[in-house]
């Protein structure tokens, strides 16, 4: 009886032992598997969240970026908006002279502004050097640290002798009038908004993109000009006029994707970069190829500013790339385009920027070979601007543009004015 009893209480006690296994082993399956279900939600919402991070943060940080930025300040109204810095020169034992590129030019069209008496030298703005901050804005970290080696800087300036150079000497003999020109050209876009236009003695590096320096181009200073001009000036639609005689493949490809921005590029297929990928993102080609006359040149201009206008931008703020390399004698343009051409040229920018009320960028960019053409090429140039703060000034915000015929009275007595400041310059 006893046995039985014993039996009964070890047979009970096997099966409570087995009933509360099961359910230490019910409830333990039911825990691993809320753990498996948040563990791969989790890796799922990090893996979601890391592929639309990063470029959150990375909006943020350059926005962030571009409102610390120093770049931007005050200028007295007793100013041209007209931005040079004498540290723009480029100056290097002589061996920047091995490039085609005058690399001394700009101080030049400042010296000859002034000696004209065009300019007042106390009236000019100069700019602040672009930090690595101010550069972080469009480059990566990556590219800004090639540049700390001599040899990928003399790949992109093209002058083979400076890779044998210590790069402390290339960063303050090449880099720094690079970063003082970048300076400028985000400078410009604020003096164009607050004045109607601005140009940089200087700048216009459009050859360089966001990760790829080359042709004499080291910083991106147009892609770096709009991204700024997007946040501090809340401006939403820009469109860049690339008149110099290559193809501006750096800002193409920044803004490859872009629809804020519309690129008119008008450039001679036959020469330097020879980018066929940056050529997919220009919003209008147009090409001239290289013996293209005065004539030939400004109607293709005429039908492509007439084009631009059809497609309805309507940009608040142009930026205005104007290469002098596409002057008859200029061996690396190719072009055939005569001086007054230039003038022609640069009137029909202003007039088409003018007439649709957007505020002008304009950069000098483009190799000058001859001290004549130099000189003529940046009068011209500059003068355009100077002239026009002088007699047609720039409607204040919401103000409605003037009659076109005033503006072309206006216009007729400038170009009557450079021409014979032509005449006059090349008979010297």
């Amino acid at each position: 009886m006893t046995f039985q009893v014993k039996a009964i209480a070890t047979e009970f006690t096997r099966n409570i032992g087995k009933s509360t296994l099961y359910l230490a082993l019910t409830i333990a399956s039911v825990k691993f598997s809320h753990f498996l279900f948040r563990f791969f939600r989790s890796r799922k919402m990090s893996s979601s969240s890391s592929s639309t991070s990063p470029t959150a943060d990375a909006a943020t940080l350059r926005r962030n970026r571009i409102l610390s930025s120093k770049l931007y300040f005050d200028v007295l109204p007793s100013k041209v908006p007209l931005i040079y810095s004498s540290a723009y020169d480029i100056s290097f034992l002589g061996i920047e002279k091995l490039h085609p590129f005058d690399s001394s030019k700009w101080g030049r069209v400042c010296r000859f502004l002034i000696v004209d008496g065009v300019l007042n030298k106390n009236s000019i703005v100069e700019p602040l050097e672009a930090s690595k901050d101010d550069l972080l804005v469009v480059h990566s970290e990556s590219y800004l640290s090639s540049l700390k080696s001599s040899p990928n800087v003399a790949m992109i300036i093209e002058v083979p002798p400076v890779a044998l150079f210590p790069n402390c000497l290339v960063q303050q003999k090449v880099l720094f009038p690079f970063r003082k020109q970048v300076g400028g050209t985000i400078l410009a876009a604020k003096l164009a908004k607050e004045q109607g236009w601005a140009i940089n003695v200087g700048g216009g590096f459009h050859h360089c993109s966001s990760e790829k320096g080359g042709g004499f181009c080291a910083y991106a200073d147009i892609s770096l000009c709009i991204h700024f001009a997007f946040v501090r000036l809340n401006i939403s639609r820009v469109m860049i006029i690339d008149l110099d005689a290559h193809q501006g493949n750096g800002h193409e490809m920044d803004f490859s994707n872009d629809s804020r921005v519309y690129i008119l590029d008008m450039y001679n297929p036959g020469i330097y970069p020879f980018d066929f990928e940056a050529r997919r993102y220009i919003d209008q080609k147009v090409e001239v190829a290289s013996g293209t006359t005065t004539n030939v040149y400004l109607r293709k201009l005429d039908e492509a500013l007439e084009l631009a206008d059809q497609k309805k931008f309507d940009p608040e703020l142009v930026v205005y790339n104007a290469g002098t390399d596409i002057l008859d004698g200029d061996p690396l343009g190719r072009l055939k385009v005569s001086p007054d051409g230039i003038t022609a040229r640069d009137e029909k920018v202003f007039r088409f920027a003018r007439e649709r009320n957007a505020p002008l960028v304009m950069l000098t960019s483009g190799p000058m070979i001859f001290l004549r053409i130099l000189k003529l090429a940046s009068i011209l140039e500059s003068c355009i601007c100077f002239y026009l703060s002088s007699h047609v000034p720039y409607p204040s915000s919401g103000e409605k543009m003037a009659h076109n015929k005033e503006l072309s009275f206006e216009l007729d007595i400038y170009s009557l004015v450079l021409i014979n400041l032509a005449d006059q310059i090349l008979a010297s």
